[in-house]
């Protein structure tokens, strides 16, 4: 009884969750003007979205600033996972790990606020930068820097330290283990890391609403804006295929974190038989 009762609440949840996405995916086909009002199924909106050369720009740009900010968070988060869990003492570690944290409880409209005050500071004093992919880019890496951090770091965490230690007493140097233990056995929280910071660069819209310039407006920002002139089905198409291009982007890391996994464990496996094996051998 008490099974039933939660998969009933789990699936009401997952109901509440979802149900809106999938009613913007059906009135993405909707044949009446009227968002609200179906008349009919048609791929008309999506032809139109075809051949809008802003939406297009937008969405290019979008990809382009979520592939360039999710793979530079990845790899400052992981800079810095590696400084506070490697190193338990050094000089301003506090102040270090408060700062890699920072963005996740800051508002984004005073991150967003300062970022933009900063470059243009910058601007006044040496000429650049000019608000625009750089500024957007550099903004989305300060804030997905921290969730890629606490993402490694747990993993970090968690990682079996022996391994390591017996690399370096086999003569590996550091480089070598990393290459050889530590990154394998981190993959998976650096493709979780990648795919969680691809996500929200994709979809933020208060830092991009600071940080944009002239010629460097993302897809989010074409939404907001047309939205405030009027729903239309044509959003409704642009935000399914936002939707469907991040679903097939988790998708795909799922599936390859699930099949890293699958191996992982058959290695482990393998070697433990192996291990036995010749433990069973005679002196």
């Amino acid at each position: 009884m008490d099974s039933r009762i939660g998969k009933f609440w789990l699936g009401m949840g997952y109901l509440f969750l979802y149900m809106p996405i999938f009613t913007l995916i059906v009135f993405s086909f909707n044949d009446s003007k009227m968002v609200t009002l179906w008349g009919g199924f048609t791929f008309k909106w999506y032809g139109l979205i075809a051949n809008d050369t802003e939406v297009i720009d937008g969405f290019k740009l979008s990809m382009k600033v979520a592939l360039m900010s999710a793979t530079s968070s990845v790899v400052l988060g992981m800079l810095g996972a590696f400084a506070l869990v490697k190193y338990k003492r050094f000089f301003g570690r506090m102040t270090f790990s408060a700062h890699i944290n920072a963005p996740l409880v800051v508002p984004e409209v005073i991150t967003g606020l300062s970022l933009l005050l900063f470059f243009v500071m910058c601007d006044r004093l040496f000429g650049l930068p000019q608000r625009g992919v750089f500024t957007i880019w550099a903004g989305h890496t300060s804030v997905g820097m921290a969730y890629a951090a606490v993402v490694i770091q747990s993993r970090l965490m968690e990682m079996d330290k022996s391994l390591e230690e017996a690399a370096m007493d086999l003569g590996c140097r550091p480089f070598q283990v990393f290459r050889l233990v530590t990154f394998p056995m981190i993959a998976q929280s650096l493709a979780s890391a990648w795919l969680l910071t691809f996500t929200i660069s994709l979809d933020d819209v208060v830092s991009t609403a600071f940080l944009s310039g002239p010629g460097s407006t993302t897809l989010p920002i074409i939404i907001l804006s047309r939205a405030r002139l009027g729903l239309n089905p044509t959003i409704n198409v642009i935000a399914t295929i936002t939707v469907a291009v991040v679903a097939v982007g988790v998708l795909a890391g799922s599936l390859w974190m699930s099949r890293q996994e699958r191996k992982r464990a058959a290695e482990q496996a393998a070697a433990y038989r192996d291990g036995m094996a010749l433990d069973a051998l005679p002196a």
